[in-house]
């Protein structure tokens, strides 16, 4: 039973026990589903801000067979959720590659172009004239409340955390906390054939895995309530 996967479901017992509605998005299953994909990133900004479409437009591409992109259904998810608490494990001090390749296609929430007439699909020239004309880069996900779960073996956890924490802030995501940011070795050069019991025994990491959901459920009642960060107001001079 992977450690990622239990300690999600440690983390959504805990937002359900707080009367949370929680949707368990299990990444692993494009390792072992045939007909869920995650393709890759075209880089549709790198050409013009505009070509990327808020949801992605690239897929399905009926005519190379790319059909099934989970990200579909996953843009939805986001969409719809208050707050939200990414798990992963480091591998090679990086995230694991299901997790790049969402975070990847959630360029578009961040800046993407809600009218795909705007640039009549991919259309390359339409798009550059529309971000010279002037782009507001809407981040279409911001303010909503966010939690971080990295572990590792023996190295790279407090990189992939920094990184997951400086892309949701960027994106303009509410941080919950110190305690919502939670980075830590399970089994440290333990045996991989044994370490999968560690977590079992570590019961102090499953209280801190707890306490960044209760910090989430925290942080989306405050949302609820009105209450924004104190920069939420100020001005952006480099819209991007």
């Amino acid at each position: 039973m992977p450690k990622s996967f239990r300690l999600a479901k440690l983390a959504q017992e805990t937002l359900e026990r707080a009367s949370f509605e929680a949707d368990l998005l299990d990444l692993s299953q494009i390792t072992s589903d045939r007909d869920l994909h995650i393709y890759p990133c075209k880089g549709c900004v790198s050409t013009a801000m505009p070509l990327c479409h808020w949801p992605c437009s690239c897929y399905p591409n009926h005519s190379l067979g790319m059909v099934n992109d989970w990200m579909n259904e996953i843009y939805e998810r986001f969409a719809a959720c208050h707050g939200v608490i990414f798990v992963t494990p480091v591998y090679w001090y990086q995230v694991s590659s299901p997790l790049k390749l969402m975070m990847d296609h959630l360029v578009c929430p961040d800046g993407g172009n809600p009218d795909p007439t705007s640039t009549h699909g991919k259309d390359p020239a339409e798009a550059k004239h529309l971000e010279f004309d002037g782009c507001d880069y809407p981040k279409h996900l911001a303010g909503r409340a966010y939690g971080i779960v990295v572990h590792g073996d023996v190295a790279g956890i407090e990189g992939s955390r920094r990184a997951l924490t400086d892309w949701l802030d960027w994106m303009g995501l509410v941080g919950s906390g110190a305690k919502s940011r939670l980075d830590r070795f399970i089994g440290y050069y333990e045996p991989y054939a044994t370490s999968h019991a560690s977590p079992d025994r570590d019961t102090a990491l499953q209280r801190e895995v707890a306490n960044v959901a209760e910090a989430v459920v925290t942080s989306v009642q405050q949302v609820r309530a009105g209450q924004t960060e104190p920069d939420r107001d100020l001005d952006t001079p480099r819209a991007r």
